[in-house]
């Protein structure tokens, strides 16, 4: 055994030895329990980032724990490979998107696997791969078939110079970010997906998954169930507009409504009113999607037009307001500017009336309005309805509504449907065909996939699939005349919401799934970050339902468990090339090992918790690894260990037994059940700390050592495992440690002969003694006096309080 450590020599050569032996294929037909362990695969981009190092470590150091608790684990890897950064990086380094992906996938493939990770390889999936979005294609047309994917049109951010649809986050002051021409916002046919279906199977069955309160919370709040009426208010000569709320009880107090600019009263009111036309145009211009709307200032225009109100048959104004969204609910909302903050501003602005019609449960309100009271409390000024509470007048007004056939109660969801095509060219094709005879004609199976032309011309103005005839250029599958295929692709979002599904059939050429996935599925670990609480999390869950509701899958949920690390900080910040405070994994792998970026990861944070770099840190971890080395060196240099028996156990040894007894069942549990690594890490720590002590070199001591190194090796093998290869070979002349068992503790062992006893003078700390577990407490009381004689002179002892298992006091 070489006498220091020196990760360089060590690592490859057992990766190379794993990777030649299969040590982490994973089969169906064990008999042994199945856990599968999944961390969220990443995206191609060409570097790892210490995010990755840390969210992959984590996965691994819990499927080599479950390994060795004698679970049957899988561990797959791959590529999120389609979207966005890939055309700008073709754009930025005239490179074809996939030519660079590609090229990314393979560096980083490399980086993971320099990490010692125990991935099941053969498994690994890219989702730009014709053999793996063939299957989503083929899903497509079934939910097509089925019409859980509709058309319809939606508003999006239209840039006029690059003609191209742009995400919410590429309008930087309402301009394009590449042409710096003015967005617009358009509406154009997309494909959309009813999640809203499924609404209230993802609220409900959210209760019953082992997930963080925090996202369960974000999913509830996501999918905003809301119990509220529908109100229609008629409108002289036409249909009536429709509106849903919350506050039915605020009814009597609505002074105008606010309609979004596409809605079909305002675009027809401006065929007559130039001025309003020019609003509405102006309003194409913002942005999309909520949170711009919640920020940008509140403009508005009255359209001309009035409604009734259902309940008094009085004229309510017609306004086209800014932060209405037509994608989400009528289009179209009540205003009640006395009991509503946005309805407040906005009626002050464009001086509407304020007409206040609910008051506090106790006191008056105090008129006229500073503010707009937005608590529930006791109608007034309602007619029939006043003096009623907020909660009794919702349900009478819901039912004289329900009578006049002007509305009802009504169940509202937050949640709206998913609208998945992207004009974009780095994606899923859509597998549909325009024919102008039969209309939209999905791809039959036996025509997929339609494959994505890798080489194209790219520059950025639009997507490519427009230019490129030989793709868009086909026949009708129903009637077989000239018909032009679908040039959108599908949102990326779609191809990370079944890939688990896949890992477990992945090479199954017949379906989206086999059998298999009936066995490794539902996922039991999955690990990822925070900020994919609301859109991946849920559209997995969504998509785990469809494919289930068409007989892929039996299981209701995609992943039983959640654990959401926490970001990777340097200098207080999140690491970012931005902000020049990324460090190299890499770099950190060349010089200190792979074993010390994973220990380093491990112990400098809870797993939840945000992670702060430090180089001294990451030197404490090599230190210590350098001297688990030492100690197993010295030991194995000074030769064969003879068995011991318990009795020649001295009490130090047996206490040293004690310990590492004692800190296995506690790592055991740290791993487990509270997934707290660095609390594991500490504890084996404090262990090696108290062998330093022992300088017993009998028989009996160097076979309690052996004992202990063995168990220390053992229990660090899930985070450090090429260091703990090659020292549980030296330990156990050349056996194989990813054959071993997570240890059992020894029972015996945790018995205590002696128990450590605090010892108080008059409350104050004055020592500690140990004294024998069965002692009765006048040889307690006598040993403690004696103990402690320098501190209590001639005082009189007046009373000795004994604490069992605890401490004494003694009063004088």
């Amino acid at each position: 055994m070489q006498s220091q450590y020196q990760p360089s020599s060590i690592e490859a050569q057992i990766q190379a030895e794993w990777e030649k032996s299969g040590a982490y294929r994973a089969v169906e037909n064990s008999e042994k329990p199945k856990y599968y362990c999944l961390s969220m695969f990443p995206y191609p981009s060409g570097k790892l980032h210490m995010g990755h190092v840390r969210n992959y470590t984590i996965g691994d150091v819990l499927s080599r724990f479950h390994r060795m608790k004698g679970f049957n684990v899988l561990q797959p890897m791959g590529w999120d490979a389609f979207g966005l950064p890939a055309e700008n990086a073709a754009m930025q380094r005239n490179v074809l998107p996939a030519d660079w992906t590609y090229q990314n996938i393979d560096t980083m493939r490399a980086q993971l696997k320099s990490l010692g990770l125990a991935v099941d390889w053969s498994r690994e999936i890219a989702t730009c791969r014709p053999e793996y979005y063939r299957w989503e294609q083929w899903l497509f047309t079934r939910l097509f078939e089925k019409g859980v994917i509709y058309k319809k049109t939606a508003p999006v951010n239209w840039d006029p110079v690059d003609q191209t649809v742009l995400a919410n986050e590429q309008v930087i002051d309402g301009r394009g970010w590449r042409s710096g021409a003015l967005v617009e916002k358009r509406e154009i046919p997309m494909y959309f997906m009813k999640i809203t279906a499924y609404a209230e199977e993802l609220l409900a069955d959210l209760d019953a998954l082992d997930w963080p309160a925090q996202v369960k919370t974000m999913q509830r709040n996501w999918i905003g169930k809301s119990v509220g009426v529908e109100v229609h208010f008629p409108m002289p000569g036409g249909e009536p507009l429709k509106v849903f709320t919350t506050r039915p009880d605020t009814l009597m107090g609505v002074t105008y409504l606010a309609v979004a600019a596409e809605h079909p009263l305002a675009l027809d009111a401006a065929r007559e009113n130039p001025a309003l036309s020019a609003f509405i145009e102006e309003c194409r211009r913002g942005g999309v999607a909520e949170a711009d709307i919640a920020t940008q200032e509140k403009k508005g225009m009255f359209t001309g037009r009035h409604v009734e109100h259902p309940l008094t048959a009085k004229p309510v104004p017609v306004w086209v307001a800014n932060y209405v969204l037509m994608g989400y609910g009528e289009g179209a909302v009540m205003a009640v500017p006395a009991h509503d903050e946005r309805d407040f501003e906005f009626a002050k602005q464009y001086g509407l009336p304020v007409r206040p019609v609910i008051k506090p449960v106790q006191g008056e309100l105090e008129l006229p309005l500073e503010a707009a009271f937005t608590e529930k409390g006791i109608l007034f000024d309602s007619e029939d309805f006043s003096g009623r509470t907020s909660e009794d007048a919702f349900e009478k007004i819901a039912l004289v509504l329900q009578a006049l056939g002007f509305g009802g109660k009504r169940i509202h969801y937050r949640l709206r449907d998913w609208g998945i095509s992207r004009q974009r060219y780095w994606g899923c094709p859509i597998p549909i065909v325009h024919c102008t005879d039969c209309g939209d004609v999905s791809v039959p199976a036996a025509d997929l996939p339609v494959v994505l032309p890798e080489k194209v011309a790219f520059n950025g103005a639009g997507s490519p699939l427009k230019k490129m005839p030989e793709f868009y250029e086909t026949t009708c599958p129903k009637c077989g005349r000239q018909a032009m295929r679908e040039t959108d692709t599908m949102d990326t979002f779609v191809e990370s919401s079944w890939y688990f599904a896949r890992y477990a059939s992945h090479d199954c050429g017949s379906g989206m799934v086999d059998e298999r996935a009936h066995y490794w599925l539902p996922v039991d670990q999955y690990i990822g970050g925070i900020e994919h609480a609301i859109l991946h999390l849920l559209y997995a869950r969504f998509f785990n339902k469809l494919m289930r509701d068409v007989g892929l899958l039996k299981n209701d949920e995609p992943f039983s468990k959640l654990l959401t690390q926490g970001m990777v900080l340097k200098d207080g910040a999140k690491m970012s090339k931005s902000k020049g405070n990324t460090v190299d994994p890499q770099g950190l792998i060349d010089e200190y090992g792979a074993d010390t970026a994973r220990l380093f990861m491990m112990f400098a944070s809870p797993p939840e918790q945000s992670l702060e770099w430090s180089d001294a840190g990451v030197e404490g971890a090599f230190r210590f690894l350098k001297r688990l080395w030492k100690m197993v060196h010295e030991h194995v240099e000074a030769g064969v260990v003879p068995a011991y028996r318990a009795g020649d156990l001295t009490s130090e040894l047996r206490e040293i037994r004690r310990l590492v007894h004692a800190t296995l069942e506690k790592v055991g549990d740290d791993y487990g059940r509270r997934q707290t690594f660095n609390t594991a890490i500490a504890a084996v720590m404090e262990l090696m700390n108290a062998l330093s002590r022992c300088g017993d070199q009998s028989p009996a001591g160097r076979g309690v050592m052996q004992e202990a190194l063995e168990k220390i090796v053992l229990m660090l093998s899930p985070i450090v495992p090429h260091v703990c290869q090659v020292l549980w070979r030296e330990l156990r002349d050349g056996a194989d440690i990813l054959q071993e068992a997570w240890p059992e503790g020894d029972q015996a062992a945790l018995v205590q002969d002696e128990i450590e006893l605090v010892i108080q003078v008059n409350g104050k700390l004055r020592g500690a003694m140990k004294v024998g577990k069965e002692a009765d407490r006048e040889s307690i009381e006598a040993a403690a006096r004696a103990h402690v004689e320098k501190f209590i002179g001639d005082q009189a002892v007046r009373k000795i309080i004994v604490v069992p298992g605890r401490l004494v006091n003694i009063v004088v």
